[in-house]
């Protein structure tokens, strides 16, 4: 009976924070991450606290030290957030993310639209590492394309959620990318690099599948992309010279250094070229007088306080055309708070559940199906997908999911970037995939389509978590700890 009651106990804070949680996600809807989820955090790890305190028999200081180690751990990840925050910002206002798209549209063509919606998504996504960023801005655009040349609603969201879900895995920018790789103790690019094996072929399949549908599924008219390219065109200057930031990114990537300093170089990198190449949208986020003469104290003063702006604050830039403004708004360091805060507070609920063992104890009811590779890496993805469709958002899903299999990993003596992989496969891509959670609320608003009419269409975010099941099985480069 003692024992029981042990796992209910060890249970009931998870439990409370599903429920509270859903009640938050019905009464706020996509402004659920704003404030609403984090408090709901924090309520949890009260009750976790008592029960932690009063049955289990743990002292404040015991919990507060682990707490505090918790804390402690997700430094590094929390400054890299930033970083993405500061990065995504001086790439937008530099040019070279509206140059990327730019040259993506020009190949936009009816037979293949769908794999080339597919392809431009990723490709927004990997440079931006945000999927919410990428729909809500070249998806929206993608969307109306679709609807001209006649192609399902499903089909279009489907290509494009695949995209931006390849991006948002795969993406050193990506926010979930970082706090999967930092939580289960895997260097950055490490993780993305291991999450090849899986990602390639997944995305290939879904590449597929979207060009043999784009020559089946008949348009019915054509579109003209010249509005949103001449905006584009008109707004920046888009030179070639651009390429050489992401052309370094990529070499720093390559030879592997520090994700922080990749990060801040590239960033200070496309501030020069942002001086360089677009003064007159500096000058507008700077929000000063945009006629300061060339080479004088004010002019300098302008350029300075707009690439500043363009670094920690929100940014507007007017192109004269509302879907190229969305896609040019970006939010720079400060937009990134929102994150930070809800992973402070799903780490205190996390260091509470794990100091007092109620983790310990609930991971003690999966044991039994994790004493083989290919189960334990499958009970990680079901866990994964379980968690969206309970806590309904992919942070929530990604720390628990670590929390629950990190010393599973450890014991059964496998490297921890299996883990990572395993994480990423399963909670990051289903996320969109399940209607009451945070993204699947926000990308059916956003792109206007129903979850279930563009589930059965997001082929990649379907096989990923598959594939990861079958490449276990296989066996192929599944590492073991040095120390095993």
């Amino acid at each position: 009976m003692r024992n029981m009651m042990k796992y209910i106990l060890s249970l009931t804070p998870v439990v409370f924070l599903i429920v509270f949680l859903s009640i938050v996600i019905h009464v706020y809807g996509i402004d659920v991450l704003s404030g609403p989820s984090q408090l709901v955090l924090i309520v949890s790890t009260g009750i976790a606290v008592l029960i932690a305190m009063l049955y289990f028999h743990k002292t404040w200081k015991e919990l507060e030290t682990e707490i505090n180690h918790s804390v402690g751990s997700i430094g590094s990840p929390i400054v890299i957030l930033l970083l993405i925050g500061l990065l995504s910002g001086t790439w937008m206002v530099s040019g070279i993310v509206p140059m990327l798209i730019y040259y993506g549209m020009q190949i936009i063509n009816p037979h293949i639209f769908l794999i080339t919606s597919c392809l431009i998504s990723a490709i927004v996504s990997v440079m931006t590492g945000s999927s919410w960023t990428t729909v809500a801005t070249i998806g929206v655009a993608l969307m109306g394309i679709g609807k001209a040349q006649g192609f399902n609603d499903g089909w279009t969201a489907g290509a494009i959620l695949s995209g931006a879900y390849f991006g948002d895995k795969m993406s050193p920018l990506s926010d979930t990318t970082v706090l999967a790789s930092s939580l289960c103790g895997t260097p950055l690019f490490t993780h993305i690099k291991y999450m090849m094996i899986t990602t390639v072929p997944s995305f290939t399949i879904t590449l597929i599948i979207f060009l043999t549908a784009g020559f089946l599924v008949p348009a019915t008219a054509s579109i003209d992309t010249s509005a949103f390219t001449s905006a584009l065109s008109s707004t920046f200057n888009l030179s070639l010279w651009l390429l050489l930031v992401p052309i370094a990114t990529g070499w720093m990537i390559y030879k592997k250094m520090p994700a922080i300093i990749v990060l801040f170089a590239s960033s200070v990198m496309a501030i020069v070229f942002a001086v360089i190449f677009q003064p007159h949208i500096l000058a507008e986020v700077s929000g000063m007088d945009a006629k300061a003469i060339p080479g004088t104290l004010s002019s300098a003063i302008v350029l300075f306080k707009g690439a500043m702006t363009s670094c920690f604050r929100s940014t507007a830039i007017d192109s004269g055309f509302t879907p190229v403004n969305e896609l040019l708004a970006t939010r720079g360091m400060a937009g990134m708070l929102n994150t930070v805060w809800i992973i402070l507070c799903a780490i205190c609920f996390g260091g509470v559940l794990k100091a007092s063992g109620m983790l310990a104890n609930i991971v003690s009811l999966v044991i039994p199906l994790t004493k083989t590779r290919v189960g334990l890496v499958a009970s990680t993805v079901v866990s994964g997908i379980f968690f969206n469709a309970t806590a309904a958002d992919q942070f929530l899903s990604i720390m628990l999911n670590a929390s629950m299999f990190g010393e599973i990993y450890k014991k059964e003596g496998y490297e921890p970037r299996l883990l990572s992989r395993s994480i990423e496969d399963s909670s990051t891509v289903t996320s969109v995939l399940i209607p009451w959670s945070t993204c699947g609320m926000t990308q059916s608003t956003v792109l206007n389509v129903p979850t279930l009419t563009y589930l059965p269409y997001c082929f990649f975010n379907i096989l990923a978590p598959i594939t990861s099941i079958l490449v276990a099985a296989i066996g192929y480069k599944i590492y073991r700890s040095v120390n095993s």
